[in-house]
């Protein structure tokens, strides 16, 4: 039980990395702190939002932006989320069709594994659909309010694609987008692990981007609570967060990774082969049907390198996506609510705090492939930077 005297019930979408929640609850950490924890899969990210924010989960495995804009009352009701710790950095990908690859291919003056180069490319592709009266292209991302949506939108927007003008964005459950390329619905998306590589295994999708190569350090899903049960249980929090920490080291042990894989794969749990997740773990990815690998060091960053202490500049760099796409109004006080959804504090409260700046890491917390360095305090001047923005 837990210390308040009931069962604690948090929230999972199956995707890679809800791996902290799953190994925390599944391996006894949980349990080890005191905690009665179940788990709770669903299929889309209103589900878990709206079942954070009424009370019927305590926790969830949450994507970032979701818990700003409700902490900031955008798109749905105003329910301030807070988060103790980071589930993942990076971790997400964008696939493409066969078509579509080969079209950017052909477009290229360069290396397509370079987002520049890329991004040219599709603005090409684009322009020369249009010249011919073909539709727009369409990509799928998860959510208006996502990590998958802002990194298409960057990426597109470097190479000279307008997001909203030259192509569509159709938001779909992450397990239903290797469906709609196979489909031919849409002719890319934006996803988190597992859904390109069941999509490059099938044949029918190319990875053509990790997220790690737009954006070196990309604050992915967050351990979400509501900012009032953070303010009534803070012991609870402290055990919750130990306990998933102590789950990161042992996803970050190599030793440990089959024994994880083999976890996730389990029908209530990720739900897909374990030789697929061991990829994702070891950043080992196979990118094409044909078999080429590509590897990162930094495909998803779990508990190494700071990425579990959550970061406030992360906050600024999404709420700044929210106002240059026009889902949110530039606002100090809206910037400084988006900052303080990640509790680096309530991480440091629970274990021995570490350094806000890791060695080897982008100094302004993002790494961007272009563009200036952001400025988590000047979000006039990250905006003036883009000529495509609303």
């Amino acid at each position: 039980m837990t210390s308040n005297g009931h069962r604690l019930r948090i929230g999972f979408i199956p995707l890679t990395d809800a791996m902290v929640p799953l190994v925390a609850a599944d391996k006894g950490f949980t349990a080890d702190e005191g905690l009665d924890v179940e788990l709770v899969r669903e299929v889309s990210w209103s589900n878990v939002r709206d079942k954070l924010n009424i009370g019927l989960f305590d926790a969830a495995h949450l994507i970032a932006p979701i818990a700003i804009a409700s902490s900031l009352g955008l798109g749905h009701v105003k329910v301030p989320i807070v988060a103790p710790f980071g589930l993942g950095l990076n971790g997400n990908a964008i696939t493409v069709s066969p078509g579509l690859y080969a079209a950017i291919a052909a477009a290229a003056d360069g290396n397509i594994t370079d987002p520049t180069v890329s991004g040219r490319a599709l603005a090409r592709v684009v322009a020369n659909r249009k010249a011919h009266g073909e539709d727009p292209l369409t990509f799928g991302m998860t959510f208006p309010f996502s990590t998958h949506n802002y990194q298409l939108r960057f990426w597109m927007a470097a190479g000279g694609v307008d997001p909203d003008e030259d192509v569509r964005l159709v938001v779909l459950p992450p397990p239903y987008m290797v469906e709609s390329l196979a489909n031919r619905h849409v002719d890319g998306f934006c996803v988190g692990a597992p859904w390109n590589s069941i999509a490059v295994d099938l044949g029918i999708g190319f990875i053509l981007h990790f997220v790690s190569e737009i954006l070196e350090r990309a604050a992915e899903k967050l351990l979400a609570v509501r900012a009032s049960w953070a303010g009534e249980n803070p012991d609870t929090l402290r055990r919750l967060v130990r306990a998933h920490r102590r789950a990161a080291a042992f996803v970050e042990d190599a030793t440990n990774r089959d024994e994880v894989a083999a976890m996730l794969s389990a029908p209530n749990r990720v739900g897909v082969a374990p030789d697929v997740i061991r990829r994702e773990l070891d950043g080992r990815m196979k990118v094409a049907p044909e078999g080429t690998v590509r590897v990162s060091d930094r495909y998803m960053m779990i508990g190494r390198n700071g990425a579990a202490r959550p970061d406030p500049a992360q906050a600024a760099w999404l709420y700044a996506q929210m106002v240059r796409w026009g889902q949110a109004p530039l606002s100090a006080d809206f910037l400084a609510t988006a900052k303080a959804v990640f509790r680096p504090d309530l991480y440091d409260d629970a274990i021995e705090p570490e350094a806000a700046n890791p060695s080897g890491e982008p100094t302004d917390g993002i790494g961007a492939f272009a563009g200036p360095a952001f400025d988590a305090n000047d979000i006039v001047g990250h905006l003036s930077a883009w000529s495509i923005r609303r």
